[in-house]
């Protein structure tokens, strides 16, 4: 690895967010207060000296920003208020830009006008296309979403959209698994990274790294957003196709699921927890009530209000559906998917979603690391080596 300086390395970091990484005089607080952090991949304290040294490299390589929770009990110890918690969030933002070989992360985090256009742009392209694209037998005496868009066709369009947004991400997942595991990324044998897989699994499912931390609420409320959203996903780009079966399909008109139908009790689920999961972040934002809620970036925002513009739109329309209004649901849907496509097109593969990608591909990694090394034979010059023994002369 190379130890070129980056002089411009901190001024970059400021368009993502970085205030006061200068503060600090490494005492080492941050380190020895984190549970998280261990002999072999400390932090914050090594990240911020690296921020002050101007290596980019190493920053792009390291994978200890992933593995902060931001707790906030960094920068509570912190004698010199250098917030290097906050300053482990810049570096996520940066590291996701990085992972991006298309450069549009970079933009979205660095230019609040060009997030909002982006977002503006995407949402007026779904409202015109869903006004233009409509069935010739739309029925204004009932609200029936499928006959003024036919489910078939909504079909073919989540499927294209999920196909674009899973080459988008996993390519930058594939970057990623590059930068971390520098030259073992492919002399590491496959076996390794099989006999890891179930903890893959297990992170992406439960973050439960998080539960280590002192703030157990924070981890309480990611697990919300995360699981709710996740569960949304699997109805709308899973199970809208029914996967070969009519009754589990997703977009349906009237008559409703049962109440005990396990589709039904997952969105009921899905919309509790991501109602409770932004209601208390955006509180907790606004109150700057926490370290981790006492800085926030655009993008913060932003994911939290598209986050649960798509959760309310969505309860209306069932509303209106149950009471068989069909104008206000039909626009209702469109409002709907004019918030969560923007949200989904640009937060998945370029911003906040993509973190619950890279993160429990990091820890996987460093697993799957840990264990091949364990088993290199020591080199033979070490295992040989007697011991020299100093003399006067």
């Amino acid at each position: 690895m190379s130890n070129k300086v980056d002089p411009n390395l901190i001024h970059d970091l400021k368009h993502f967010g970085l205030s006061d990484a200068h503060k600090c005089y490494n005492c080492g607080n941050c380190t020895g207060t984190c549970p998280l952090s261990t002999p072999e991949n400390p932090f914050p304290r090594k990240l911020v000296r690296y921020i002050q040294l101007g290596q980019t490299e190493k920053i792009q390589k390291s994978p200890e920003p992933w593995l902060c929770y931001y707790c906030g009990d960094c920068s509570v110890q912190c004698p010199r208020g250098a917030e290097p918690g906050e300053t482990m969030m810049v570096l996520r933002r940066y590291l996701t830009a990085s992972y991006d070989w298309t450069g549009f992360a970079r933009k979205f985090y660095t230019s609040e006008r060009f997030e909002i256009i982006a977002i503006s742009v995407v949402a007026l392209l779904v409202g015109l296309g869903l006004l233009l694209f409509h069935g010739d037998n739309i029925n204004w005496q009932d609200a029936h979403i499928n006959s003024v868009w036919p489910s078939e066709k909504i079909e073919i369009a989540d499927l294209f959209m999920a196909a674009i947004l899973s080459f988008l991400l996993l390519s930058n997942v594939f970057r990623c698994f590059k930068f971390t595991m520098g030259d073992l990324a492919f002399k590491v044998p496959i076996k390794y990274y099989a006999s890891q897989a179930k903890e893959l699994l297990i992170h992406v499912a439960t973050q439960k790294r998080f539960g280590k931390c002192t703030d157990k609420m924070q981890w309480f409320v990611h697990l919300m957003i995360m699981t709710g959203y996740a569960s949304v996903f699997l109805l709308v780009v899973v199970f809208i196709n029914g996967l070969g079966f009519e009754n589990l399909k997703f977009q349906r008109d009237l008559p409703e699921y049962p109440l005990w139908h396990p589709i039904r009790l997952i969105g009921y689920y899905a919309t509790f927890a991501i109602m409770y999961g932004t209601t208390y972040a955006i509180i907790g934002r606004l109150k700057k009530s926490k370290p981790v809620y006492r800085y926030s970036h655009p993008t913060d925002w932003m994911f939290l209000i598209l986050l649960q513009l798509t959760t309310l739109t969505g309860i209306f329309i069932h509303f209106t559906r149950l009471l068989n209004w069909p104008i206000p649901t039909y626009g209702l849907y469109i409002v709907h998917m004019m918030v969560a496509v923007p949200m989904l097109v640009l937060e998945v593969p370029f911003a906040k979603w993509a973190h619950l990608a890279y993160r429990p591909v990091i820890i996987y990694l460093l697993k799957v690391k840990e264990m091949y090394m364990k088993d290199q034979p020591v080199p033979a010059i070490e295992a040989e080596a007697e011991p020299v023994v100093a003399t006067a002369e």
